[in-house]
Formats: structure tokens, C-alpha cells, sequence
């Protein structure tokens, strides 16, 4: 599995300890920066991260902003890219169930690194269910 990461200044401490946490597990990672604490503009690297999930070269994205929202809202810019905004553990296995997301948000500045790994184990076992779902999530593009 490849896991593709990224973040702006707020959620760097999260994506570094992130970066080390799925390695360890032995998952492949790309980092998409940012790589400082200095701020940036979240739209440069979630755009970056849902290219890359887009053209397969990751099979997963994992983003962090301070809220989440302005991540998360530039990456679903995208077509074919589902990106959830998870705060917990039952958000984060609902939109895999039911949504197919391919990129997990996290608002970094709510979330402690334990709940940050909880919420990225339970995305990532998590496998789409189809059935009822796949008809609704064939129609949230729009083409």
C-alpha cells in the first residue's frame, strides 16, 4: 500500500509522526510537504496530494490543516477524489464504508497523536461496503 501525506504548518508535527507511524507498519509513504512549521497555503499541497491519488501513483491520501476544512475543501476540487473530514473513529470508518473516501482529513488542531493513529488505523482497514452506496457515490461528481 502507498500512502500519499501532506499538511500545512499546523498539521506538521502530526504528518512527521504520521510519516514514522506507517512506515513502521511497513506501508510506503509520499511525503507532499509541507516540511517546515513555517506557513504556507494549504491549497499548494492538498492539490499536490489529490493529483497524486488521482493518477493512482498513491493508493491513499492523509492530510492535516488546523480545522481541516480548508484542506480538505481543495482536494475534493478534484474529480474522483472523496476526502473525508474525520474527527473520530466512527467518521473515519463511515466514509470509508459508505463513501469510498481515498483521502483522510484531519483537523489537526483538535486532535491528539493518539487519536490521530486511532482514527488513520480504522480509515485504512476499513473496506467500501458497494451495494446502495455505490449508486450514491457514482453521483457526487459532476461532469
Amino acid at each position: 500500500m502507498k500512502i500519499g501525506i501532506a499538511c500545512d504548518h499546523a498539521g506538521f508535527t502530526h504528518k512527521e509522526n504520521l510519516k514514522n507511524y506507517l512506515k513502521e507498519k511497513g506501508i510506503e509513504v509520499n511525503d507532499l510537504g509541507c516540511y517546515t512549521e513555517e506557513s504556507v497555503d494549504y491549497p499548494d499541497f492538498a492539490h499536490e496530494l489529490a493529483k497524486s491519488v488521482q493518477i493512482k501513483k498513491n493508493d491513499f491520501g492523509i492530510q492535516f490543516c488546523g480545522t481541516g476544512n480548508g484542506i480538505n475543501m481543495s482536494s475534493n476540487k478534484h474529480e474522483g477524489i472523496r476526502s473525508a473530514l474525520c474527527w473520530n473513529t466512527h467518521i473515519a470508518e463511515q466514509s470509508r464504508l459508505h463513501n469510498n473516501a481515498n483521502i483522510l482529513t484531519m483537523p489537526a488542531r483538535h486532535l491528539n497523536w493518539n487519536e490521530v493513529k486511532e482514527i488513520v488505523d480504522v480509515f485504512l482497514i476499513t473496506k467500501f461496503e458497494g451495494g446502495r452506496h455505490e449508486r450514491r457515490v457514482k453521483k457526487i461528481n459532476i461532469s
